[in-house]
């Protein structure tokens, strides 16, 4: 291996998935500003939007749109508009 390309400060790093509240540790050079007390022992916190408790693939669960409910929102909203046309014509 090549001396000096490679980071110095791997420590263990707490990451928490926010949207189910996972929390797993590793080791990184990640920067954290927070930190996370887990099993007594304080670690730095990175905080994740997804990770692979939350993500579909992973987890083989997928969140269904509901298209039919946006489309009928998107025809009620713009209904004035088109009795106006029909009006005007």
């Amino acid at each position: 291996m090549r001396k000096g390309i490679h980071p110095e400060n791997y420590r263990l790093v707490a990451f928490k998935d926010m949207s189910n509240d996972d929390v797993f540790i590793t080791k990184s050079t990640a920067e954290a500003k927070e930190t996370i007390t887990v099993d007594g022992v304080e670690y730095p916190l990175v905080k994740l939007e997804i990770s692979r408790t939350s993500h579909p693939y992973y987890t083989g669960k997928t969140k269904l749109v509901d298209t039919a409910g946006r489309i009928d929102k998107f025809k009620n909203k713009y209904k004035k508009f088109k009795k106006e046309e029909e009006e005007t014509e």
